[in-house]
């Protein structure tokens, strides 16, 4: 940060004399006439200090002492992904020959022709939420107590994160590709929201 430097002086000079006409008094400030001291100014205000997501000793020991308890009760509750349904399973198949997949798009747009905007406003909102998900996720992961350092942590958790993690990108992935097919949306608007979004951070 750069910074401006004054001098600061406490001799005296006469208060009446002449600009243009040389005068004695005005001589050379040396050691002994004049006491000379510099003072650093900053030019810039300093930037507040950032809010950080810590909490007191005792608190990250309750986190620490439920870890046991959430491996047992929570974790059980995530189901396999080869249980859970993905999204394509609601989605035109493009693996069919193209004119049974563009069949399958067309069938799509004439049921959601029909629905109200409002339906709409609904689930643009739901997926620009769903595609800020890596916002959520690294804020969490700032948390004392719950953060995952290495990014694989296997405290329960971290576990539990990442999984919940994941089911939400399932959940962004259909909105997007279902809105995107319907042709009901402005998608490039609804794209730099989502950047607009995640840039932004929390």
């Amino acid at each position: 940060m750069q910074a401006s430097q004054f001098l600061v002086t406490s001799t005296k000079r006469p208060a009446a004399c002449s600009p243009l006409v040389p005068n004695p008094a005005h001589h050379r400030l040396t050691a002994a006439s004049s006491t000379v001291r510099f003072r650093q100014i900053s030019a810039v205000a300093a930037p507040p200090k950032p809010k950080t997501h810590s909490m007191p000793p005792e608190k990250v020991e309750v986190f620490k002492s439920l870890e046991t308890w959430a491996t047992n009760n929570v974790l059980p509750l995530l189901k396999p992904v080869e249980k859970c349904w993905q999204p394509q399973d609601f989605l035109p198949d493009p693996t069919l020959p193209f004119s049974d997949f563009t069949d399958q798009v067309r069938a799509l747009r004439e049921r959601t022709a029909g629905l109200p905007d409002d339906y709409f406003v609904v689930l643009v909102g739901d997926m620009i939420t769903e595609d800020a998900i890596p916002t959520y996720q690294t804020m969490i992961n700032t948390l004392d107590g719950v953060r995952d350092e290495t990014g694989a942590s296997s405290s329960p958790w971290a576990i539990w994160n990442r999984s919940w993690t994941a089911e939400e990108n399932r959940h962004g992935d259909l909105l997007r590709s279902f809105l995107y097919l319907s042709g009901r949306v402005d998608m490039l608007m609804i794209e730099k929201t989502v950047q607009y979004l995640i840039s932004a951070g929390m």
